[in-house]
């Protein structure tokens, strides 16, 4: 066994309990072998071939960011203070048209380094050129479940239906890529810029194929409203009409979710990515986190992209949560520390079918060491709630996804962090620049 141990540290278990213990890894099957309390007697642990120092620190499951368009960190601060839906229309659709592969792949580069540098393994990722994302998506080492967006509205017929035929060519071909960390799903954007004769054949589709559906869902009053003027029905009732609600399946954002939705949500195990600050930014609503994970609803957390967010921080997302949770319900004991820092690791790794999420003996080894030696972390009380309120993506010292190590000691291993930068910078500048001259 190619064995590596993180030692030193203490580390948060499954069930929200913290010791002091070292994790040993199988690098080669990117499993944890082994998690030992450094007070237990008994045969000493297999030798290791190389460690990780996590003294003074929490080692932590890596974090799931599990709604974002990745690529979108070319438009960070490009359009702000703007309500969800001209934001899309006059800024973001019209810059999205001018991009290129190229760009793709540089801004998925950028957001795979943020995303390193912040703790977080896996994401899920809604967006274009996807083969260009898979590419970034396996020389970083991270996990993803990847989806080409599919947007109808504006497109003749011919078109539209090309737009829902990439979106499953890409869950088929792409599927299992990156030694499978890769895994994929149908992304039609949401149940208003998907016509209703393609939603209906591509989740037929992706049904025959064993594909999940990731979409957009009751993110804002002005999505709900034209499904139930038109229809008679609520957005979760239409989507279940189309066949779109099952245990693998995830929607974004669920913020005015109500009239038996949520019973809906729960009964067909369909999971929730919660978008704290995206919804705070666009004004979309607050989410009734505390009711979706009282009903039995898998509640996992997501940045959006970096347009309407604007960083790619799970940190950040977690303390958004617990505090506009409490809001939400008007209850300070709603949505606490623990809740948003499961739902920042086992709940993604559920909503998004991926491994990891938990460190237990036999769990996928993804995990990230939170470096405790800071002002802002003393004392450590409670090191749950320093995750859930005072940690953030700056503090972490390593990540380590399938058994590789990413970042050690702050310095990422697999990306060339100065050369993406630029390249990012440099294809930022020249797509503002296509789009002022369109």
């Amino acid at each position: 066994m190619n064995a590596l141990r993180v030692t030193g540290g203490r580390v948060l278990r499954p069930d929200g309990s913290v010791t002091e213990a070292d994790v040993t890894i199988d690098r080669d099957a990117g499993r944890i072998v082994e998690v030992r309390d450094v007070s237990a007697d008994g045969e000493a642990p297999p030798d290791a071939d190389e460690t990780l120092d996590a003294s003074g620190s929490l080692v932590i499951p890596g974090l799931v960011n599990a709604h974002t368009h990745v690529a979108m960190t070319l438009l960070r601060g490009y359009a702000d203070d703007k309500p969800l839906d001209p934001w899309l229309r006059e800024d973001i659709w019209p810059a999205e048209a001018e991009l290129t592969p190229d760009d793709v792949e540089a801004g998925a580069e950028l957001g795979a380094l943020e995303m390193i540098r912040s703790g977080t393994t896996a994401f899920a990722d809604m967006y274009f050129a996807m083969d260009r994302v898979a590419d970034v998506v396996d020389r970083a080492g991270l996990r993803a479940r990847l989806g080409h967006g599919v947007v109808t509205v504006g497109k003749d017929a011919a078109d539209a239906r090309a737009d829902v035929e990439e979106s499953l060519a890409v869950a088929r071909e792409l599927d299992d890529a990156a030694d499978s960390r890769i895994r994929t799903a149908f992304m039609p954007h949401s149940l208003t810029t998907v016509g209703e004769e393609f939603l209906r054949e591509g989740v037929a589709e992706a049904r025959e194929a064993g594909v999940p559906v990731h979409l957009h869902a009751n993110e804002t009053a002005d999505e709900v409203d034209p499904i139930v003027d038109e229809r008679g029905e609520r957005p979760i009732a239409y989507a279940e009409d189309l066949g779109a609600l099952g245990p693998d399946d995830f929607f974004a954002h669920g913020v005015h979710v109500g009239g038996g939705e949520i019973d809906r949500l729960a009964e067909s195990g369909t999971a929730v990515v919660h978008c704290p600050a995206s919804n705070m930014k666009l004004a979309s609503g607050m989410a009734p986190v505390q009711r979706l994970r009282e009903a039995g609803v898998t509640v996992a957390l997501g940045t959006d992209g970096a347009a309407s967010n604007n960083d790619l921080d799970v940190f950040d997302e977690m303390r958004d949560a617990a505090m506009l949770g409490k809001l939400a319900a008007d209850d300070a004991s709603a949505v606490p520390a623990g809740a948003v820092v499961e739902m920042a690791t086992a709940g993604g790794a559920d909503a998004l079918g991926l491994p990891g999420g938990r460190i237990e003996a036999g769990a996928a080894a993804d995990l990230a060491v939170v470096d405790l030696d800071a002002p802002h972390l003393t004392p450590v009380h409670d090191p749950v709630s320093h995750l859930a309120y005072a940690a953030r993506g700056s503090d972490v010292r390593h990540t380590v996804c399938d058994g590789d190590i990413l970042m050690r000691d702050r310095e990422v291993l697999t990306l060339d962090a100065a050369v993406v930068q630029e390249r990012a910078a440099a294809a930022a500048s020249d797509l503002v620049d296509r789009v002022d001259s369109a």
